[in-house]
């Protein structure tokens, strides 16, 4: 159990409780503070404050008692992590395809958060006061990288800051069908639930949320596909493979987008046998977040960290350069 206390300013003077308490206590949410307040942890004069909108006089003294973290309801699991970076207050993931990052329908155990939980043990300080991951920012089960995870609610403010205002930048690399032409150009649109489908998302003329993605050719493989750099200026639900299916450039092996124009494509393109069922049976969207960079929410320091392609990725494009030699 914590305890600390606030006292004040004339700067506070008529100010929210909970917005004066995220003032003089920065390392945690205003949304956790709201709780604890609600939950009757914060008292004045002896008496427990319920109200987050109770309006503060220059010179109130609250005193803060913050419970132990609760266990989390996931279980923990040993499940071997490959770590790139650790310390006390994050983790950095390089997270395996086929691995669902929260347990949800379907996928209730042998999560990243319950590989997690097991990891870190008792150095989870708690995010939102349950002893969890925090999970500042997410993966498709089926695209492989980096991925940062916090360990305490300061250092994951800190970097969910730094997600909604871009400063975290996070590269990926695909493997895409066609030639992409241009070599490199900017998608900006509107992303947003499909009307059709509710499983996939969708560019839309309205109603939807910003998403902007630059993209960088790097490799060419004859017609048949490209290798590309994805830089995410925007973090919508599959915006790399919504924005690459919107230049028809789908990602190979992408279940959801494109998959009704493949046939076409191989018969277009007449791509031999051997490698047309490669990249028709890629098992997976061939998407890998390759590198990640932020500033250290407690240290401030810069990291930058990368991931190399995973070994199916490899292979693909191990018969794709042999196939199409580069000039």
């Amino acid at each position: 159990m914590e305890q600390f206390s606030v006292k004040a300013t004339t700067e506070d003077e008529g100010k929210r409780l909970d917005k004066v308490l995220a003032t003089h206590a920065p390392r945690f949410s205003r949304s956790r503070l709201q709780s604890l307040v609600e939950g009757g942890h914060v008292t004045f004069g002896g008496e427990v404050m319920t109200n987050s909108a109770y309006k503060v006089k220059a010179g109130d003294s609250f005193c803060v008692t913050v419970p132990p973290a609760v266990e989390a309801v996931p279980q923990a699991q040993d499940i071997a992590l490959d770590i790139v970076y650790e310390d006390d207050d994050l983790l950095v993931i390089n997270k395996p395809a086929d691995m669902v990052v929260h347990p949800a329908a379907g996928n209730h155990d042998g999560t990243l958060v319950n590989a997690l939980l097991a990891h870190c043990g008792d150095s989870l300080s708690g995010i939102g006061g349950v002893k969890r991951p925090g999970i500042v920012h997410r993966l498709d089960k089926e695209t492989s990288g980096l991925l940062v995870v916090a360990k305490n609610d300061a250092a994951h403010k800190g970097l969910s800051a730094q997600l909604s205002s871009r400063k975290l930048k996070r590269v990926y690399q695909a493997v895409v069908w066609g030639n992409v032409t241009p070599a490199q150009g900017r998608i900006e649109t509107q992303i947003g639930r499909s009307k059709t489908n509710r499983k996939k998302m969708a560019v839309l003329e309205g109603g939807g949320r910003d998403a902007i993605t630059d993209y960088k050719l790097l490799e060419i493989y004859g017609l048949v596909a490209s290798l590309v750099e994805c830089r995410l200026q925007s973090g919508r639900t599959h915006q790399i493979r919504v924005h690459m299916a919107h230049i028809q450039h789908w990602l190979v092996g992408d279940p959801l987008y494109g998959r009704h124009a493949i046939p076409r494509f191989l018969k277009l393109h007449k791509v031999p046998e051997k490698t047309g069922l490669a990249l028709r049976e890629f098992p997976r969207q061939a998407l890998h977040a390759a590198q990640l960079e932020f500033i250290h929410p407690i240290s401030e320091n810069k990291i930058s960290l990368s991931a190399p392609l995973p070994e199916d990725m490899k292979k693909l494009l191990t018969l794709l350069r042999r196939q199409y030699p580069a000039p």
